[in-house]
């Protein structure tokens, strides 16, 4: 039995967000997207970078000085690392645009089903069963992130959820509804929907002749 939840490729949606429609009493509660600027710091770490080259050309230009070049030929040095650092800055700053105008939440009264991926948008289906914690973590630009933590030995792969997944926490990944304009709002419905859920007997589902235990994550059709 697979111990991740499974993550399906798909060209084209029927539901905004989702792979196909929701089976039979199957609802959708919300749907999110992530704003860029806070993929861009807080993912992408994107000011951290820019702040690094600014000081290397600082630091470059004073160590010209230093050993007797003129100011016009520091400046220039610095400015030469300033456009070098500029152009991964560039490039990071339109990943996260793509990646926030591609990303699209859902959440269901059964799972949370995540639409990421720029350049190969893909369907990561997280049935309610499979958690076992949901977090909400606020920001001073005013955003939030709902972080979710899967019941073990359940994992999802880091790499097929980045950057929507929570930093460092590469032994047990943690998805992450990144960036949220309400998130107050997707944690209260999340909140409410597990419990709801946590009522509500998960039958076997047979499938290819061989039943599945409740556990098991499925790919939405």
């Amino acid at each position: 039995m697979s111990r991740h939840p499974e993550v399906q490729e798909h060209d084209g949606e029927d539901v905004p967000g989702l792979p196909g429609p929701l089976p039979k009493g199957e609802t959708i509660l919300w749907q999110g997207a992530p704003e860029w600027q806070g993929i861009a710091r807080r993912a992408l770490f994107v000011r951290g970078i820019a702040i690094y080259f600014i000081l290397l050309a600082v630091l470059r230009g004073g160590d010209l000085t230093s050993q007797g070049a003129g100011a016009m030929e520091a400046v220039a040095e610095g400015l030469l690392l300033v456009v070098i650092g500029a152009v991964p800055v560039a490039l990071l700053l339109l990943f996260a645009g793509l990646s926030a105008r591609t990303s699209l939440y859902t959440i269901t009264t059964r799972r949370i089903v995540m639409r990421v991926g720029v350049a190969l948008p893909m369907t990561i289906n997280i049935p309610f069963v499979l958690i076992d914690k949901a977090d909400v973590a606020k920001h001073a630009d005013g955003t939030g992130d709902v972080m979710v933590t899967l019941a073990k030995p359940h994992r999802v792969s880091w790499l097929a959820l980045w950057p929507h997944i929570r930093p460092f926490r590469i032994s047990h990944p943690q998805p992450m509804l990144r960036a949220l304009k309400d998130a107050d709002v997707a944690a209260q419905v999340l909140s409410r929907a597990l419990a709801a859920a946590a009522s509500v007997p998960v039958p076997a589902v047979a499938a290819s002749g061989e039943a599945r235990k409740p556990g098991h994550a499925e790919a939405m059709a």
